[in-house]
């Protein structure tokens, strides 16, 4: 009874932490390009839209709250063994387009690539990756499919960015402890951090010199990768394409710029510049207000 309740309440924490507000009336990329470039062994950044996606950008300072690798579609993976294992994740169409992700509440799964249609997303490629370590690397992540996801790291993390004399000694990060059985436990940028590093393709390496004098590459912890550090890497090429591409000279001059002299925040309230706070009606919150949809455009008058 006591498990029984300790897996319910664990899945209403997951599912509140996992509920997602509207996506912007505009999209900031075009999805349509994203899809056609992508490539096997990219990585796709996604900037969330829940709860737990706000706790890790203010975690990390980075709008980049979640990595999914691409493994092309269903019969671009070779090898009978790897497809199996994929069939088994994912009962879809073989022409779509598909990324394998870890998920809070889920694990490691397989997602159709349309699943992030309407969010804000960029590519992020490793530039000098070999095609047949490539297929290595989608081996990897497909050989892990099932792996619960790690929770515990996550707030691990949260703790690791925190002042550490701050923090009580009993509360400090274990990232660096060794826990019998979880290694089939993993979160999406450790996840990914660890099928690169098995081909020895950097990411952000620790580089020293030895005794003689000589560069040595040092891998990083895989548990202290978040989603910003493939946007960061000199190693992967960040590839973007905006919902209007500025493929002219000036035409930025040519956009359809509002005339009333309004400005927005982050969480959509428009306002007029010289307004006062009052005027305004300006909240101060932690996080996003979830019962708002869309662009509230406030009267100033």
């Amino acid at each position: 009874m006591l498990k029984g309740l300790r897996n319910w309440l664990g899945k209403a924490v997951c599912d509140w932490l996992n509920a997602q507000r509207p996506p912007r009336p505009y999209p900031l990329c075009d999805f349509q390009r994203v899809s056609y470039e992508l490539k096997q062994a990219d990585i796709l950044l996604v900037e969330g839209r829940s709860r737990v996606s706000d706790i890790i950008k203010h975690v990390t300072h980075s709008p980049w709250t979640h990595a999914a690798i691409y493994i092309g579609r269903f019969y671009d993976i070779e090898g009978d063994g790897l497809r199996q294992i994929v069939r088994r994740f994912y009962d879809g169409p073989p022409d779509q387009q598909l990324l394998i992700e870890s998920m809070l509440g889920a694990g490691t799964i397989v997602t159709p690539l349309n699943h992030y249609r309407h969010d804000h997303i960029r590519i992020c490629r490793p530039t000098y990756l070999s095609p047949s370590d490539a297929r290595r690397v989608i081996r990897y992540v497909i050989q892990r499919l099932g792996y619960q996801y790690d929770v515990r790291q996550l707030f691990d993390m949260a703790r690791f960015f925190l002042p550490y004399p701050l923090i009580p000694k009993r509360w400090r990060s274990t990232l660096f402890e060794h826990h019998p059985g979880r290694h089939t436990r993993t979160v999406c940028s450790t996840l990914l951090a660890d099928a690169f590093a098995s081909v020895h393709y950097p990411i952000l390496p620790f580089i020293n010199r030895d005794a003689q004098g000589e560069t040595r590459f040092y891998r990083r912890s895989p548990k202290l990768f978040a989603p910003r550090d493939f946007d960061y890497s000199p190693y992967f090429d960040v590839i973007k394409y905006p919902y209007l591409e500025l493929n002219e000279i000036e035409l930025y001059r040519r956009l359809p710029w509002d005339k009333s002299g309004k400005i927005c925040d982050d969480e959509g309230v428009c306002y007029a510049p010289d307004s006062s706070r009052e005027q305004r009606g300006e909240r101060k919150v932690a996080f996003p207000d979830w019962t708002k949809k869309g662009i509230k455009e406030e009267n100033t008058a």
